[in-house]
């Protein structure tokens, strides 16, 4: 299976195209309209089959998955936290979308600490933490590498450093462009999963992508 996540920095029903030529099983968008209330009819088209939340119509989380593709929300608890989304995929495992907003990181440890009863070898997490070690002082006991180990004593890896063995908070390979200007590159989109899911893992980097956006699309492929 193949799963991408997108921080599209809006109007998604202007680049949705974009990424289906990626012709994924899934994507992850973050900041994207809610398709159920879109007047694009194209664009409601491509959503037939989603899970959508949103502070505001115009900018949210969803999860598009191709036809044929079920999926269900699993309501895990969130107490409020915004921009969380466990969504069971066809009966075989849970994936969970994420777009971690102010406080970032902090948010996430949060939701992570209260559901990770529910993760396990078989749980995809993937989205726009807005989050990377090199800022773990900021957050005090809510860091980056806090939830990167709670993830590592189940066995759950970063897809990326498991498949380039770089080290957190040397990445090389930016997700994100401040501003979209070249020297300001950061590594803040992740995903995570047990090492036997992992096929392949890429950042697709490249400047058709940072005309789109000030994030690059991750793509996994699952085994």
């Amino acid at each position: 299976m193949k799963i991408i996540s997108w921080n599209c920095n809006g109007k998604f029903r202007e680049k949705f195209r974009d990424i289906l030529e990626l012709d994924a099983d899934i994507y992850v968008i973050q900041e994207c309209e809610n398709p159920a209330e879109s007047s694009c009819v194209e664009y409601v088209d491509f959503a037939k089959n989603h899970l959508w939340i949103g502070e505001h119509k115009s900018k949210g989380l969803g999860v598009f998955a191709r036809e044929g593709v079920r999926m269900r929300e699993n309501d895990w608890k969130k107490f409020c936290l915004r921009n969380f989304l466990s969504v069971n995929i066809n009966n075989s495992f849970d994936l969970v979308a994420v777009w971690a907003c102010h406080p970032y990181i902090e948010e996430y440890y949060i939701y992570q600490s209260i559901n990770i009863v529910n993760y396990n070898e078989n749980t995809i997490i993937i989205g726009d933490f807005n989050s990377n070690a090199i800022w773990d002082k900021k957050h005090h006991s809510r860091t980056h590498s806090a939830i990167v180990q709670q993830l590592n004593d189940i066995g759950i890896s970063s897809a990326y450093h498991y498949s380039t063995n770089e080290v957190q908070g040397s990445e090389t390979a930016p997700t994100f462009y401040l501003y979209r200007h070249f020297d300001k590159p950061y590594h803040i989109d992740h995903c995570f999963t047990a090492a036997k899911n992992i096929h392949s893992y890429h950042v697709l980097n490249s400047l058709h992508w940072l005309e789109k956006s000030d994030h690059m699309p991750i793509l996994l492929k699952t085994k």
